[in-house]
This record gives C-alpha cells, structure tokens and sequence, in this order.
C-alpha cells in the first residue's frame, strides 16, 4: 500500500475480531489479514493512507478481544467518532470498541508493559459444531487440579526455550515474567489465563499442549518445571489449535491489576 501520511495526532484503537477468516494480525502478501482491513477502512475514514501498529501479531485462526493499534493521522475526526464511522466499512468480524487520541510517543506494542492471553478448551465426549472455531476440541476427561497445579510453575522469570516456536527465526530473548496463571473449568469448558510481560512466537499454544498432556494423565505436575529447566522444545508438549487463543487484553500501566 502506499506511504503512511504523518500527523500530528496519535490514535489508539482496541479492537475485537473473529480471527477464522484472516491469516493472522500482521499484513502479509496474497494472504488477507487483519491489519490489512483495518489499514484500508481507516485510510478511507482518515482520507489517506494509514499504516497501524498492532500490540501482538496474531497467528492464522487467532482471536481477540482486546487487540491494540495505534496510528498517525493528519485528519481532524473527532476520536468519538471514529468507531461509529468505522461500522459501515470494516466487515462484521472486525469491531473498533474503542477510539483515544494519545501522546506521539505511544506505540502500541513497544509501550506495553504486559498482556492477557486466555486459551478454550471444549471438553466433551461429543463436538460442538458452534465451537469448532473458538476451542480445541478433547474427548477425554482432563484433570484440572493437576493443570491448575502445573500450570504454577511459570509464574515468575523463566526462559521460555522450551516453548518458543520449534521453527521461529526471532532473533529475541526467551526470557519472560509470568504474573499470574490459571486453569479453571465452568461446565463443558476450561480455560487457562496467563498474564505476563510478554510472549514468545507460539508459546501460549505450546504452553497449553503440555498442559493437556499433564491433563491427560500423560506427564506429572512437576515436569512442567523441568521442562523450563531443560530448555528443549522438542520435549515438551504439541502446539495447541490455533482456534482457542484469544488475546483478551493489553496493558500500558505498570499498576494494572494484571500486572500484580
């Protein structure tokens, strides 16, 4: 697309889509994905070319509630108005909830300080057609104690090696601080919460395969720390569905309650 027009306004946008039909957040070539829509409906809002800045690059068949981006504008729209003039343009998958103007040095992913990821699980002897693309599916009964239990042991400092993606190029540091973990289960469904600083390419997914794992009766409580320990990708757990990750939300004050 075309050069993003500078401006002296910044905007912040959280936004919620239905990741199924879209290869991921990131603007990618012939493939369709989230930011590209975005760009190409606020740059017909704005009435010039704009280029966002997302908090997380989520994968194909990723989910989010509360994914942020932020832009630079020459248009005078007042903020206020900016997801109502959105309704028209963006499809049915892609909702603007909410529109601020912001300082121009935010950036909505080097200024965040930590994020939320929750990841579905349906557990069923039977598969809801209505959920195949929101949860992985398992007919096997799981034990949520010892995912609770396990799930502990990423709380703190850790380096992630052993649950980065196998293929990844990033160049990045695995280490990352877990705040707070948590697996619970409501009827059908369990999920598992995890706030942290940061996330390596795949890691909640591969994170939750090991859980199951552990759920299934297959590992024990404790080997979710020694797998941290070992750093080895390979001896941990598969790389869950895509389609039960959700990011549920992005934090920019370090005194956020999902920060404690």
């Amino acid at each position: 697309m075309a050069k993003a027009v500078s401006g002296n306004r910044n905007i912040k946008l959280t936004i919620a889509y239905d990741g199924t039909a879209y290869h991921g957040f990131q603007r990618q070539i012939n493939a369709i994905t989230v930011q590209q829509i975005l760009e190409e409906k606020l740059s017909k809002i704005f009435l010039h070319p704009v280029t966002v800045n997302g908090s997380a690059r989520t994968d194909t068949g990723v989910h989010a509630y509360g994914q942020v981006v932020n832009f630079l504008t020459s248009g005078a729209i007042p903020v206020e108005r900016i997801a109502l003039a959105s309704r028209g343009l963006l499809p049915r998958d892609i909702v603007i909830l909410a529109a601020q103007e912001v300082e121009l040095s935010f950036h909505a992913r080097i200024s965040a300080v930590g994020k939320l990821y929750v990841y579905r699980i349906h557990q069923s002897p039977t598969a809801n057609p209505f959920l195949r693309n929101y949860a992985w599916h398992i007919i096997s009964p799981l034990q949520v104690s010892a995912m609770q239990e396990a799930a502990q042991a990423i709380v703190g400092t850790h380096d992630f090696s052993a649950f980065r993606g196998a293929n990844t190029t990033q160049v990045v540091s695995p280490v990352r601080t877990i705040f707070r973990a948590e697996v619970q289960q409501a009827g059908d469904i369990i999920e598992f919460r995890v706030w942290g600083n940061g996330f390596l390419y795949h890691m909640v997914r591969n994170l939750v395969g090991t859980l199951v794992d552990i759920g299934r009766g297959r590992r024990k409580n404790s080997d979710m720390g020694a797998l941290l320990a070992g750093k080895d990708r390979s001896k941990a757990g598969m790389t869950a569905p895509a389609q039960g990750l959700y990011l549920q939300e992005v934090f920019y004050d370090s005194t956020h309650p999902g920060m404690c």
